[in-house]
């Protein structure tokens, strides 16, 4: 058997400002990626598994695959738990270079939330009459965003007005009609589709799939503006506030202030995003309280009154317990 030794990756950290890259160590095929406090890959992971529709990740016996494109080249990978202070990234395709590899680990730590600091909200939450409970339950998990703002303006949209489930199917449906595939055990993985690719789509296109005209005609509107580059992540976070980004999503056609609050908080991971309309999150307050009825949205805010700069992790707590 092979002896492990750790060797940190030497890149420059101006290359990659928001991520720690002495928390990567780079080893051959295999790299390994130092966690923080307060992880829990499972409860992590059965969240990523919530739906067998997913189509864009595979999670298989303590195993998340997913494929990625990076500098034109598709990239699979396979995250694994590695002890309780790492995770195994390995690369299934063809190895890519150094700053490549680099770039990887950047992406599963951001997809992932690793940069935040949970102990303060854990000691918010432990006296909490809403999260004490679910705070104890998923102790450990962590905020698994959409990194890609076109998927996760999409994957809002297409979530609108219907149930969870058939959102997954409209999604597969979406991503099996459009996007790159790559096979492994048997099964296909895929690359969500480009904003290239679906400003050239029409809605009859789209109604093939059972997407409405409106949705339809709204995703291919937010694909023009990414490809045209009138919009993308780069530009929202650079605006002045969580606000403004905000208000700058509100502007596109079938994005009001539900899904402009998701994306802010799947995609932008604005602390405070708070999408109080949401009956998921109505729901689970309400089994949490046992109250007999959904809380009203004065409520909602009078419950939370402590949440401050925690709305966005409260908010995907309670969805969790509602799985």
């Amino acid at each position: 058997m092979r002896k492990e030794i750790l060797i940190g990756v030497k890149t420059s950290k101006t290359c990659f400002p928001d991520f720690p890259v002495e928390k990567w160590d780079d080893t051959g095929t295999t790299g390994f990626l130092r966690l923080p406090e307060e992880f829990d890959f499972a409860k992590c992971l059965k969240f990523m598994a919530r739906s067998p529709e997913e189509p864009c990740h595979l999670v298989n016996q303590g195993s998340l695959y997913k494929l990625l494109k990076l500098d034109h080249d598709p990239i699979l990978l396979k995250i694994q738990l590695r002890n309780k202070n790492a995770l195994s990234i390995e690369f299934l395709t063809k190895r890519p270079i150094r700053s490549i590899r680099a770039k990887v680990a950047k992406y599963v730590w951001n997809w992932f939330d690793m940069e935040t600091n949970l102990k303060s909200f854990y000691r918010m939450a432990k006296d909490d009459i809403v999260l004490k409970h679910i705070a104890t339950s998923y102790y450990g998990l962590r905020m698994v965003s959409i990194p890609d703002l076109f998927e996760a303006i999409c994957w809002a949209i297409m979530g609108q007005h219907i149930n969870l489930n058939f959102a997954y199917i409209l999604k597969k449906r979406f991503v099996e009609s459009f996007g790159e595939r790559f096979r492994i055990d048997n099964r296909n993985l895929y690359l969500f589709p480009t904003p290239e690719l679906i400003a050239k789509q029409s809605v009859s296109r789209f109604k093939q799939l059972q997407f409405t005209a409106k949705k339809s005609a709204y995703i291919i509107e937010v694909a023009k503006k990414i490809k045209e580059g009138a919009l993308s992540k780069k530009i929202l976070l650079e605006k002045d506030s969580f606000k403004s980004a905000k208000k700058e999503l509100m502007r596109l056609h079938g994005v009001g202030k539900w899904t402009a609050e998701y994306v802010c908080l799947r995609c932008l991971k604005d602390p405070a995003a708070f999408p109080v309309d949401d009956v998921g999150l109505q729901n689970a307050i309400k089994r949490q309280l046992r109250l007999t009825a959904k809380p009203t949205v004065d409520e909602i805010y009078k419950f939370s009154r402590s949440w401050k700069n925690w709305e966005a992790y409260a908010t995907f707590y309670l969805w969790n317990s509602l799985m």
